[in-house]
């Protein structure tokens, strides 16, 4: 009995401690949960200027990645993607040739390029930036990607686990990986715009 009132006595100093740190005790009881992004449904594109006429579209078909994520305070950590170079796909098989050589992504020696987030800016209720590195080439440039997270549900068929959507954007300069190829006469443009969208399942 003694020990009931000595745990029932320390309940309200908790209380007070929550509420002058701003401190919801819920929250501390949270942790990030491991998602594993479904590669059937993980798409990511890029466009990039041709000549000033028009954007060549392209994706890459093979990708995979994993991160924690904590949906309460939209707090993301541990992101790592890694995306296949040789799977670079723009349905011109010549043009696809030549990304995947030693012009542009060389995937021969080079046959990933990674991604690794690093931290999350918070934007809105649903939105933020995530700060991290891309790796091409065998370099290492940061990189942030503007994100919306679309949903959070049970997946209504096939594995029916916890799964969020999300689409994120972004951009950098090929060069600054040492991507020189048609970018001084303006063949191929130097600015390559990403397009990201996936689906991520909840590891349980």
């Amino acid at each position: 009995m003694k020990k009931f009132y000595r745990v029932f006595a320390v309940l309200p100093f908790l209380g007070a401690v929550a509420l002058s740190t701003n401190i919801n005790i819920n929250s501390l009881q949270a942790a990030p949960t491991e998602y594993i992004i479904d590669p059937e449904h993980f798409s990511i594109g890029f466009l990039v200027d041709h000549i000033g006429y028009a954007k060549i579209l392209g994706m890459f078909l093979e990708a995979e990645g994993t991160f924690n994520f904590d949906e309460e305070n939209l707090s993301l950590s541990n992101l790592s993607v890694e995306i296949y170079t040789m799977s670079v796909f723009t349905n011109h098989k010549k043009r696809d040739n030549h990304l995947r050589g030693p012009d542009f992504l060389n995937a021969r020696e080079f046959p990933k390029m990674t991604f690794s987030g690093t931290s999350v800016e918070r934007t809105g209720d649903r939105t933020g930036k995530i700060n991290g590195f891309l790796t091409l080439l065998g370099k290492s440039l940061s990189l942030s990607l503007d994100f919306t997270w679309n949903k959070s549900a049970v997946y209504p068929f096939g594995h029916r686990k916890h799964t969020l959507g999300v689409s994120a954007r972004g951009s950098f300069q090929r060069s600054a990986y040492d991507m020189n190829y048609a970018v001084g006469n303006g063949w191929v443009g130097d600015n390559v715009e990403l397009i990201v969208e996936f689906e991520a399942y909840r590891q349980e």
